[in-house]
């Protein structure tokens, strides 16, 4: 058995052959952190650290990548409408993110680069294409020729004559071409910029992970992924310019997720169903959201509702029940029973099929559903009148095994002890007096989360668990 990929550069399932035997070099265009991130921007991290999972639990070592844009028109809007800058704009984000992905089980990247901390790196890039005739300066801006790289539309299937005819040239902009694309940008007043060759500026968008992943994976790489909505023009751009200036393949697999929509609706924040995944992990388990996510191919559009929420919550809760029930009567087993082939094959077949579901592009949807089958059995086993403790031991080690895989965990989080609980209504009452309403406010949620209600009374703070 192999791995084949679905790579949007060929439009069809490839083998996985890594450039280098045993290792992979795999890119994830990450958020741009002026805001808490969507449950659109949540699918990418949840499904490429499934990916990473998967081809590291295959034997390969994986050098995982994912970036941070801190430097953006979007952040620079945010940091004015917040009264703030644009670095605290940016750690505030990026720290809300790191928390939020934690909770849904993404590990982080090997490497998590920021655009700030890699200006160097982007500017030498930009010198090198100029150089190479790839680009030209204009009255402090840098632009790419699009039509001077031969191979430009060959990600998103497009010619460049069906480009050029809906493109255009906004106002302010200095290119030669409306096909033309920012690889830097001269600083408007009262902007953040870096000094470079063409006067005060930051880099264009694309640019940015082009050069982020030339330095931490170099000039080739195995996999590089991203949203549905980043195959054009931002991985096309990459390709540009990375192909231009390197004269090599930029990734061997392109991958994409789909889209989210919201009870049929494309999400957007016009039609008020906008939804982020620092609130809804507030109100529902982290796990149920994962599994719901994985509970779809990837490539497929996911729709989101209360309904199939409400689905992926009973199925995960079956699984989880089957895990518990064979923890439960491990410690009761007087182990008088033998191992029988049956039960053995079982492991073994469950075991197979879930690898040849994700050998197939890293079909989650069908491993989940192998893994629901598998609760099944252990049900079934688990009514046989003499049960084995190794035969138990080798249940409750496939399940670890594969959910792992998944990023999902069946151990489901003890109750709070009572003295637990008056520990944080006292560290809730401390940072209430010293004004950091934000702790207070997540001290409470937290203890909701854990259906313990606070009352706020005369006589202090009286608690109860919700029934």
């Amino acid at each position: 058995m192999s791995i084949v990929i679905y790579n949007t550069l060929t439009r069809q399932k490839e083998p996985f052959v890594p450039l280098e035997e045993g290792k992979v070099k795999m890119y994830v265009c990450g958020p741009t952190v002026y805001n808490y991130i969507h449950i659109g921007n949540g699918r990418p991290p949840i499904v490429f650290d499934t990916v990473r999972r998967y081809l590291e639990y295959r034997g390969y070592d994986v050098n995982f990548i994912s970036n941070f844009t801190d430097v953006d028109d979007k952040l620079i809007r945010a940091a004015k409408e917040m009264g703030s800058d644009v670095p605290t704009i940016a750690e505030k984000f990026i720290n809300a993110y790191h928390e939020d992905t934690c909770a849904l089980g993404v590990q982080k990247a090997d490497v998590h680069p920021r655009v700030t901390e890699t200006m160097p790196e982007i500017i030498t890039f930009i010198e090198d294409l100029i150089k190479k005739g790839y680009a030209y300066e204009a009255e402090g801006d840098v632009y790419f020729k699009t039509r001077s790289f031969k191979g430009y539309g060959k990600l998103s299937h497009q010619s460049i004559d069906d480009l050029r005819s809906g493109a255009r040239i906004e106002v302010g902009e200095k290119k030669e071409d409306p096909l033309d694309f920012a690889l830097w940008k001269a600083a408007k007043e009262g902007e953040i910029y870096w000094e470079s060759p063409w006067g005060k500026g930051r880099p264009g968008w694309h640019i940015e992970c082009s050069a982020m992943a030339k330095k931490y994976l170099g000039d080739s790489i195995d996999i590089h992924g991203g949203g549905q909505d980043l195959a054009f023009p931002h991985h096309e751009n990459e390709i540009a310019q990375s192909e231009a200036l390197n004269e090599k393949p930029m990734a061997k697999y392109w991958m994409h997720n789909g889209y989210i929509n919201i009870d049929n609706e494309k999400m957007s924040k016009s039609l008020g169903n906008f939804v982020l995944v620092h609130d809804l992990i507030k109100q529902i388990d982290p796990k149920v959201l994962r599994f719901f996510m994985l509970s779809v191919h990837y490539r497929n559009p996911i729709n989101f509702s209360q309904e199939l929420l409400d689905a992926a919550k009973t199925s995960l809760n079956r699984i989880m029940t089957a895990y518990e029930n064979l923890k439960h009567r491990l410690t009761v087993t007087a182990d008088l029973a033998e191992d029988t082939e049956k039960w053995a094959n079982i492991v073994e077949t469950t075991r197979t099929k879930f690898i040849e579901a994700m050998d197939d592009d890293f079909n989650t949807a069908k491993a989940i559903s192998i893994l629901f089958d598998f609760s099944r059995e252990t049900n079934v086993y688990l009514q046989e009148k003499n049960t084995s403790k190794d035969m138990i031991t080798s249940f409750i080690q496939l399940f670890d095994e594969l959910a792992g895989v998944l990023g999902i965990v069946l151990q489901r989080e003890e109750e709070l002890l009572d003295q637990q609980i008056e520990a944080l209504i006292e560290e809730r009452n401390q940072a209430r007096k010293d004004k950091n309403f934000a702790r207070a406010d997540e001290i409470r949620d937290k203890l909701k989360e854990q259906s313990i209600i606070l009352e706020d009374t005369a006589q202090g703070v009286r608690w109860k668990r919700e029934k």
